[in-house]
């Protein structure tokens, strides 16, 4: 087996490390010290940069402007710019354009995919359902009049959703099928209420009430939801991994300067095993993910349908990054909770990361109901 990333995939890394090396957590006000949004909008500055680097079409494909590359590349991607807390909707617009890419409509990929690479066009996905514990896909109407699809319901949670172009919607249709419809922003009908985030981040509740759209816009393809919603996952996954190596290494550097009774705390035995702990949490997010985001990749056969190995990546990557946060801010001490140091920022990021993944038993349930349904041999 080669577990090495391809020349295309190590590009992506090097180019991202090389954009987010100039990214600091601390560009926005503190969510512990912010009532309501931390921010407006997400970094445009940033993020014109990374389509400056080609980096926003890395799953659209070259006919449109884009990278072609898979999964993999994307998390990658995702991955670094969780070390530094980038604010971008990276996974969302990625996810979506890949989706439009995959399952679209010639006029669709036309209109929407070449603005998407560029920048210039943003999407975000409604993944959250009507409370954030019903399935999203149940949580809005579509119903075919004719040449017009009418959307009733309401999602919440919705990142980016205030500043995005369009937003990808689930919808079932009343013959139980799901179909996916792009509504814009400004369409009539639609109303976002404003949320906030755990940490900080401006969401919003969409209230769709006789939204009219074009079929153009409604993606009607058969699994088209379950694989844009097992991406979404997997790049959840991603940005967890990310964050927590981040985590990991803040505390490396101040247990190796911090000092007690004349020695380094790092050279400490329980400090030294709680840190190993959380290095082995890391190995294993790490080894899950890349095991979901190749399966999604390339969509080979398995054991398993893909949904078992975004499963387990799911419960390590809930459980692995709350655990690295928790030991990182023990191991700070009280420094941990100054506002003027970063790590603060990174637990209320990850605490986010982690209600959207899900309780790991929830995932552990639906492990066991795959393994039910699928002998093994």
């Amino acid at each position: 087996m080669d577990f090495t990333f391809t020349e295309e995939q190590q590009a992506v890394v090097e180019a991202a490390k090389a954009i987010f090396a100039d990214v600091t957590p601390d560009g926005v006000p503190s969510p512990a010290l912010t009532p309501g949004a931390i921010a407006e909008d997400f970094d445009r500055a940033l993020w014109s940069t990374l389509a400056d680097a080609d980096l926003l079409g890395l799953l659209i494909g070259p006919e449109h402007g884009g990278a072609g590359l898979d999964a993999i590349a994307l998390c990658l991607l995702l991955r670094e710019s969780a070390k530094v807390l980038a604010r971008l909707p990276l996974l969302e617009s990625s996810a979506a354009a890949a989706t439009v890419q995959t399952h679209g409509g010639t006029e669709l990929r036309q209109r929407i995919l070449p603005g998407a690479a560029r920048g210039e066009v943003v999407l975000t996905v409604a993944a959250n359902g009507r409370t954030g514990h019903d399935p999203a896909e149940l949580a809005v109407t579509a119903h075919r009049d004719g040449a017009t699809w009418t959307l009733d319901g309401v999602q919440t949670g919705v990142p980016w959703a205030h500043n995005a172009d369009l937003v990808l919607v689930p919808a079932h249709t009343p013959d139980g099928h799901t179909v996916i419809a792009l509504v814009p922003r400004d369409s009539g009908g639609l109303t976002l209420g404003e949320q906030f985030s755990t940490s900080g981040e401006r969401l919003a509740e969409l209230r769709l009430e006789a939204v009219h759209l074009d079929p153009s816009h409604v993606i009607e393809a058969e699994g088209a939801w379950d694989r844009l919603r097992e991406l979404l996952a997997t790049g959840t996954c991603a940005l967890a991994l990310g964050l927590a190596e981040g985590v990991l290494g803040m505390t490396s550097a101040y247990t190796s300067k911090r000092e007690q009774f004349g020695h380094p705390i790092a050279t400490f035995q329980a400090v030294a095993v709680q840190a190993a702990d959380r290095y082995i949490d890391l190995r294993a997010m790490e080894a899950t993910l890349w095991q979901a985001a190749w399966r999604i990749s390339t969509a080979a056969d398995g054991a398993l349908p893909t949904a078992g190995d975004v499963a387990v990546a799911k419960i390590w990557a809930s459980e692995g990054v709350r655990r690295v946060v928790q030991t990182a801010q023990h191991l700070h001490g009280g420094f941990g909770a100054d506002t003027d140091y970063p790590l603060h920022r990174y637990h209320a990021r990850a605490k986010q990361l982690e209600l959207s993944l899900g309780p790991a038993a929830a995932h552990e349930e639906a492990l066991g109901d795959l393994l039910a349904a699928h002998a093994l041999s």
